[in-house]
């Protein structure tokens, strides 16, 4: 059987379309590779570790936990959440963490990938969909515990819940069209992955992750407009059946962060191999 012969060669008049379907082949094209190289990269994260896949939400738990420490001692005093604070802060810190790797994912992936982008010419999607299998992966198992905190804490079932994975779908979709517009960045400067958890910590206290919205001051008007607010807060008042707020505003966030995960996709597409040739120049 003949081998598939494929030209490479610089091409400046195409359009943003004629790339976007470009990219959504070779990420259709790419999803073996994309299996084969999460499947790996999963493994080698619970290699030689004791705790294996705990790993996936202990870092969220101690998160709650410390929270959880200080509203119980008294030492903050924090609005009421209208569900049990416990798992509150549990729900909240595990749809956090969702959401951060799901923005960490592509810059993760791509700078885990840079030794080999420069030598094997291969669908860079594939670097993409690869980091979004293994979110996937961790969030099942953080879905698996949030169903388990909702028996412990007897909070009954509610059919909302079946909506649940829509709503991490957007919270996913949102994260991820960051990840892809700063990996570029974070090829060429590594303060870039320095920043991103300082930024992330900062996030999260303007995000109603730990602790509700006040009912007044300026953190009541920061929170409000954060567009991580309506995502996260929604995420876990569909897991346990609470009324949803600012269904408007979670609307628009979700329906904007669409056609910009197309964009930056593209933005991927032409800005990545650019870099990888400057840098093994």
């Amino acid at each position: 059987m003949a081998l598939e012969t494929k030209i490479y060669q610089k091409e400046n008049n195409k359009s943003i379309f004629k790339l976007l379907g470009e990219s959504l082949k070779d990420t259709y094209q790419s999803l073996f590779l994309a299996r084969q190289l999460a499947v790996r990269d999963i493994k080698a994260q619970y290699r030689q570790s004791y705790l294996g896949i705990l790993w996936a939400f202990i870092t969220p738990l101690t998160t709650a936990l410390v929270w959880i420490f200080l509203n119980s001692s008294g030492t903050i005093k924090l609005t009421d959440t209208g569900i049990s604070y416990a798992f509150y802060a549990f729900s909240g810190a595990l749809i956090w963490s969702i959401l951060t790797e799901a923005l960490k994912s592509p810059i993760t992936s791509t700078v885990a990938a840079k030794s080999i982008m420069s030598k094997i010419n291969f669908p860079k999607e594939a670097l993409i969909v690869s980091g979004i299998f293994k979110m996937l992966f961790n969030t099942a198992i953080k879905v698996i515990i949030l169903v388990v905190f909702l028996f412990v804490f007897k909070i009954e079932l509610s059919w909302s819940l079946a909506f649940f994975p829509l709503v991490i779908l957007g919270l996913a979709i949102f994260a991820t069209t960051i990840g892809l517009f700063i990996t570029p960045l974070g090829l060429l400067y590594k303060d870039v992955s320095k920043a991103i958890p300082i930024i992330l910590q900062l996030l999260m206290y303007m995000t109603p992750v730990v602790y509700a919205i006040p009912k007044t001051g300026i953190m009541k008007t920061i929170m409000e407009a954060n567009p991580l607010t309506p995502l996260v807060l929604n995420a876990r008042n569909v897991f346990v059946g609470l009324e949803l707020q600012f269904v408007e505003y979670s609307l628009w966030v979700i329906g904007i962060s669409v056609p910009l995960f197309f964009i930056s996709l593209v933005f991927y597409r032409v800005s990545i191999p650019i870099i990888v040739e400057r840098m093994s120049a």
